[in-house]
């Protein structure tokens, strides 16, 4: 029975949608090739072990590797979101800022992280 990537692909994106609380496929052009590349690489070494091109004494070297492309994924993923959070402050903080300043007939500073 071969690993099917689709469905492989579609589990890893629901997983990482519940752990994560919001859908990662908004940014549908990094996790999709992600999570494409993970699910390849996870077939490759299904196939590596059935076929025995990945013996007992390189398996855990194959299983390392995908588990450092996931923790590099998820790295980079969480500096994404970190990042669209940043820019969320930003917009709500500027918008508060424009409707005080607006209101009180002042100009505010720009706050420092905007």
């Amino acid at each position: 029975m071969a690993l099917d990537i689709d469905q492989l692909m579609t589990d890893m994106t629901t997983a990482a949608t519940q752990v994560l609380g919001s859908d990662v496929t908004t940014l549908r052009g990094f996790s999709d090739r992600q999570m494409k590349a993970i699910a390849q690489q996870a077939a490759f070494i299904e196939a590596g072990i059935i076929s025995g091109q990945i013996t007992d004494e390189t398996k855990e070297f194959f299983l390392d590797s995908l588990e450092n492309m996931v923790l590099s994924f998820v790295q980079t993923l969480r500096g994404l979101l970190t990042a669209t959070i940043e820019k969320v402050w930003n917009t709500i903080v500027l918008v508060i800022w424009k409707a005080i300043a607006t209101v009180a007939g002042i100009t505010l500073p720009t706050p420092s992280h905007a």
